[in-house]
C-alpha cells in the first residue's frame, strides 16, 4: 500500500441524522426485521389486544378460558397454529415469524401462548415429524385450522424430569395396542380432540422401550379431568389425562419415534417457543412499570424522576432487550438449521429467569398496585412461575449446560 493510499482511507458516508431514541426498541432491533416479520407480529399483536386484553383479567380471576374452541380457530385462521410447519394446511413460517407471534401471545398471557405452543410445538410437531402419511392428513389440516386441539401427554404424577420412568405402558394384543397409566399437567387435555400420548412399549415393540401414540378423544377408557384451584396459568385449560386399557389400532402408533429422542425433541421445539414468549410477559410488565413511573408522583413529582426507579428501569431495559436479542439469534440459527438443543437450554433458562425478575420488580414500581389485576404484572409473574419449571427445570437446563460445558454427565 502506497503512502497515499495510506494517508487518505476511502470515507464512509455517514448518517445525516440520527434516528430518535425510542424506548419501545432501544437497540433497534426491528433492524433485523423484514417487512413480512412485522407484518405477521403486528397481525399477532392486533388479535391479542383486541380479543384477549379485554377479558384476560377476568378470565385470570375467574380461573378458565371460556373461549378456547372460538380463539383456537381464530389463531388457526392467523396461520399461528404449527405456524413453522409445512404443508397440511401449516403456515410455513420463518422460526423468527413463529417467535415474534410467541412474544406477542405471551405479552397477552402466558396460557395463549401456551394453548399455542402445545398445539403447534408438540401435538402438531410430533405428527408432522414422527406420524405417518395417513395420521398427518387425518389430524394435520384440522389442527392447523384451529378445528381440532390437540395435547401432549408426557409428564406423569411422579415422573417429570425424568420421563424415562415414566409407568404409563402400552402392550400388544393381537394387532392392537392397550394403554394404561396416567398423564399430569397437561395443556388442552380436556378440550383437546386428539392426544399423544408417550408410554412404555418394552419387549412388546422390539425393545423400542418409548413409543408415541395417538389417542383420539372418546377412546374408551381415556378421560381428561380437568385440574382446578391453580394460582399460575389460570386462563388455561390443564388436565390430567388417565388412560384405563384403551385400546388402539396398530396404526396408531406414531412409526417415526423410538425412544425419548421422539419426546425430547418436540420439548426442544416447544422451549424454543419459550424463548420469545418469555420476554414477551416482560415486555408487558415493563410497559406497565414504565408508564406508571412517568405518571405516579410521590414528594411532588413522578417517581420516574427518582434514581432508583431510573436504575430499576435501566437494568429492566437492559435485560429484556437483551433476551430478545438472544430469542433473534437463536431463530436465525434455527432456519438455517443450525440450533443445538443445549442453545435452546441457554435461552429458556435465561429468558425465563430474567423474565421472571423483571416482573418482580416492575410490581415494586407499581407499589400495592402492582399486585391487583387491573395491571398485568402480578399476572404474568404468577404464570411465569409455571413457564419457569414446564418444558425443563431450571436445573435440568443448567445440567444440560453443564454438561455441555464440560463433558460431564451430572444428570445422575
Amino acid at each position: 500500500m502506497s503512502t497515499t493510499e495510506s494517508a487518505n482511507p476511502p470515507q464512509r458516508e455517514k448518517p445525516s441524522k440520527l434516528p430518535p431514541f425510542d424506548a419501545g426498541d432501544p437497540l433497534g432491533i426491528d433492524d433485523l426485521l423484514d417487512p413480512e416479520d412485522l407484518a405477521i407480529r403486528d397481525a399477532v399483536r392486533a388479535w391479542a389486544a383486541d380479543r384477549v386484553l379485554p377479558h384476560i383479567a377476568e378470565w385470570y380471576e375467574n380461573g378458565e378460558l371460556p373461549a378456547i374452541r372460538e380463539l383456537a380457530r381464530e389463531l388457526g385462521s392467523l396461520g399461528a397454529l404449527g405456524m413453522s410447519l409445512t404443508g397440511y394446511g401449516c403456515a410455513g413460517a420463518t422460526a423468527v415469524q413463529y417467535g415474534l407471534a410467541c412474544l406477542e401471545l405471551e405479552a397477552a398471557d402466558s396460557g395463549i401462548r401456551s394453548l399455542v405452543s402445545v398445539q403447534g410445538s408438540l401435538a402438531m410437531y410430533a405428527i408432522h415429524r414422527f406420524g405417518s402419511e395417513e395420521q398427518k392428513r387425518r389430524w394435520l389440516p384440522g389442527m392447523a385450522a384451529g378445528e381440532i386441539i390437540g395435547c401432549f401427554g408426557l409428564t406423569e404424577p411422579d415422573h417429570g424430569s425424568d420421563p424415562a420412568g415414566m409407568r404409563t405402558y402400552a402392550k400388544r394384543d393381537g394387532d392392537d395396542w392397550i394403554l394404561t397409566g396416567r398423564k399430569m399437567w397437561i395443556t388442552n387435555g380436556s378440550v383437546a380432540g386428539v392426544a399423544i400420548v408417550w408410554a412404555q412399549t418394552g419387549d412388546d415393540d422390539g425393545g423400542s422401550g418409548i413409543r408415541g401414540f395417538v389417542v383420539p378423544a372418546g377412546s374408551p377408557g381415556f378421560t381428561t379431568p380437568e385440574i382446578r384451584h391453580k394460582w399460575s396459568l389460570r386462563a388455561s385449560v390443564t388436565s390430567e389425562l388417565v388412560l384405563d386399557g384403551v385400546r388402539l389400532p396398530a396404526d396408531a402408533v406414531l412409526p417415526g419415534a423410538a425412544g425419548l429422542r421422539g419426546p425430547l425433541s418436540c420439548l426442544s421445539h416447544a422451549r424454543y417457543g419459550i424463548v420469545w414468549g418469555a420476554m414477551g410477559a416482560a415486555r408487558a410488565s415493563f410497559e406497565a412499570a414504565l408508564d406508571y413511573a412517568r405518571t405516579r408522583e410521590q414528594f411532588g413529582r413522578p417517581i420516574g424522576g427518582f434514581q432508583l426507579t431510573q436504575a430499576k428501569l435501566a437494568d429492566m431495559a437492559v435485560e429484556l432487550h437483551k433476551g430478545i436479542l438472544l430469542a433473534h439469534h437463536l431463530g436465525r440459527r434455527m432456519d438455517a438449521g443450525r440450533l443445538r438443543p443445549e442453545q435452546v437450554s441457554f435461552g429458556k433458562l435465561n429468558n425465563v429467569r430474567e423474565a421472571i425478575g423483571i416482573c418482580r420488580t416492575s410490581r415494586t414500581i407499581l407499589g400495592a398496585n402492582g399486585i391487583s389485576l387491573e395491571y398485568p404484572v402480578m399476572r404474568h409473574a404468577t404464570n411465569l412461575e409455571s413457564v419457569l419449571t414446564y418444558e425443563g427445570t431450571v436445573e435440568m437446563h443448567q445440567l444440560v449446560l453443564g454438561k455441555a460445558l464440560t463433558g460431564l454427565d451430572a444428570f445422575r
